[in-house]
């Protein structure tokens, strides 16, 4: 289906906030990028849901700057405000919300996927679903109420195995609806076109169980 794209401000503390919007109709999607900033694939993954039937906005965690290497991540990284993060990912949940109705839905990529927790942990009453790429934080699990998928390696040297674990027995644990799945042979990154990391077959599996869980639980 036709999709309308379209580059955003978003108002934040009196800052001005970049934010990509792809907007296919129906229900709201929130799109958290990976520590690289708001790349030209996060934005081709917003256009990519929003030809599914959603509204996906990506608000810009890195005031415009992105990284080409793990070396160029780490110093943004290093020089970031958490809490001005944090500001604008709710202020991005909160813009999104204005255009569209009902709950909304979560995907995000590694620190992306950290913050979306946050999110679901934080507000559970607006949020329906949950996607989590190769990404992981500690929240209070039990206050999480949407669906949540999660998509990891099977060896992932940025996420350990047992933290992915512990999050989901504490999604058991709460009577959390959550399916995580795990790719064999892949690394970190691995749905990303623009890494080396990326796995072809993986990732057209993982957005295929993607697509039809956001559809399913939005």
């Amino acid at each position: 289906m036709p999709i309308q794209t379209s580059d955003i401000e978003l108002n934040v503390n009196n800052k001005k906030v970049k934010a990509y919007l792809a907007n296919g109709g129906g229900p709201g999607i929130l799109l958290l990028h990976a520590w690289w900033g708001l790349n030209p694939f996060f934005k081709q993954v917003c256009d990519r849901i929003a030809t599914q039937g959603f509204s996906v906005l990506a608000p810009d965690l890195r005031d415009g700057q992105i990284a080409a290497t793990i070396d160029e991540a780490k110093a943004l990284m290093e020089k970031s405000d958490g809490d001005f993060m944090g500001q604008i990912v709710f202020t991005a949940k909160d813009h999104l919300q204005s255009l569209t109705k009902g709950k909304i839905g979560l995907v995000g990529f590694s620190m992306g996927a950290a913050w979306s927790l946050v999110v679901a942990s934080s507000v559970p009453d607006q949020v329906g679903a949950l996607v989590m790429f190769y990404g992981n934080e500690g929240v209070d699990y039990g206050k999480i109420t949407a669906k949540v998928m999660g998509h990891f390696c099977e060896v992932d040297e940025w996420e350990p195995t047992e933290f992915v674990d512990n999050t989901f027995a504490e999604f058991a644990k709460a009577g959390v609806d959550a399916t995580r799945h795990t790719y064999p042979g892949t690394a970190h990154w691995f749905v990303e076109e623009d890494r080396p990391e990326y796995d072809s077959a993986a990732a057209l599996l993982a957005w295929s169980r993607t697509f039809e869980f956001l559809k399913a639980a939005l």
